[in-house]
């Protein structure tokens, strides 16, 4: 595990307990999950037990409420374990949850928060569409009010979990003439007449996620279900997507501390003219380097999770956790194969999985272009 920094007692036995169960449960799956793209649905039932699904969910309505940091703990460790597991869960937390906490009506929260505590519902979040990935505010699902319902009609595309989410939280246009300020959330169930799950993605990595296509016609949902009021939808998107990223710098952040788990041990083993080649100096390096850049991330992603518990602007910070902990990731994992050598481009070692999914890395929920013109725009504001 990493060092603990400044971890409280329950901190670190959050830490501790995230970090066993994946040894214990994720880890020994995890190849045969993601060769076979199976969705690890009774893992998540597990981890609901221990809290993971509820960790922002407060506890009158039945989660554990201990906040984003204790929530990127065991997101680090999730993601160490297995990154498609470790996905589902940051979805279901930072971007389902999260949203219908703090935008929901008390009719919603009561409705859906203590099932998606106890992992009874599945969350996800639909934002992107296949004309609209970094250009957000130009999404064209469209919403329409009938009496108490709204009609949606279009297609969310690159949907993490969809196949198996019971609940979305889903961005829509609901005034054509305007731009982000004529967009809207709202809770739709994956049981809505008129919804149904289109196309899944054959990816390169997380394959053990489902990423698939949503299609609205003419689902009506009841206007109830809105989060927040009409034409705040694409404010509550972004706000939300802060926490997100937070999720995906744990998620880098975890399948870096895995890629360098498996370049230790392999360099402790290896051997070549007639040393082990943790002996030689190009390969210590490549470890120190490793090492050294997984904890700068950490400590980017610990400053902004503390500034989103304390309710402090944290825009800025979770991009610059985002962006550095992906990029670093996909360095760490790009150089855990090049340590394995011939043998880390083969699926026995764990090394070419980590690669493959490091890459999503650094492009959903933001990618690194996006995160530095946020981080960008935030300097230069007047």
């Amino acid at each position: 595990m990493p060092a603990s920094f400044e971890l409280t007692e329950e901190e670190r036995l959050i830490q501790q307990t995230a970090h066993d169960f994946a040894n214990d449960r994720i880890v020994p799956i995890a190849a045969e999950n993601d060769r076979r793209g199976t969705f690890p649905k009774e893992i998540l039932k597990e981890m609901a037990d221990l809290g993971f699904m509820s960790m922002l969910i407060p506890e009158d309505y039945g989660g554990v409420g201990l906040g984003n940091f204790s929530l990127v703990l065991v997101l680090e460790e999730i993601n160490r374990g297995c990154a498609s597991t470790g996905v589902t869960m940051s979805v279901h937390n930072s971007l389902a949850s999260s949203p219908i906490i703090r935008y929901g009506s008390d009719e919603i929260k009561k409705k859906f928060l203590p099932k998606m505590a106890t992992g009874e519902l599945l969350g996800a979040y639909a934002l992107s569409e296949a004309g609209s990935g970094s250009d957000a505010a130009s999404l064209q699902c469209r919403a329409t009010k009938d009496g108490d319902f709204y009609v949606l009609n279009g297609t969310k595309s690159w949907i993490t979990t969809g196949a198996e989410a019971d609940v979305f939280v889903v961005m829509v246009r609901t005034n054509p003439k305007e731009r982000s300020k004529g967009i809207s959330s709202f809770v739709v169930e994956s049981d809505t007449p008129g919804f149904s799950i289109g196309k899944k993605e054959n990816k390169l990595g997380l394959r053990a996620s489902s990423t698939v296509q949503l299609v609205f016609e003419d689902a009506r949902v009841p206007a109830r279900q809105i989060l927040g009021k009409e034409g705040e939808g694409f404010k509550i998107a972004m706000e939300t997507l802060d926490g997100g990223r937070i999720g995906i710098a744990a998620q880098a952040v975890g399948i870096a501390k895995a890629s360098l788990d498996a370049s230790v041990g392999y360099a402790n083993e290896r051997e070549q003219f007639g040393k082990k080649i943790g002996s030689f100096q190009a390969i210590q390096w490549k470890l120190a380097d490793m090492a050294t850049s997984i904890d700068a991330a950490r400590l980017l992603m610990y400053r902004a999770a503390r500034l989103r518990d304390a309710g402090k602007p944290h825009t800025q910070e979770a991009a610059m956790a985002k962006l550095f902990a992906s990029e670093m990731s996909n360095r760490a994992a790009r150089e855990a194969v090049q340590i394995h050598g011939g043998a880390g481009y083969l699926k026995d070692f764990p090394v070419e999985r980590y690669y493959r999914d490091a890459r999503i890395t650094e492009i959903y929920e933001g990618t690194s272009e996006i995160h530095r013109i946020v981080i960008s725009r935030n300097l230069t504001k007047n």
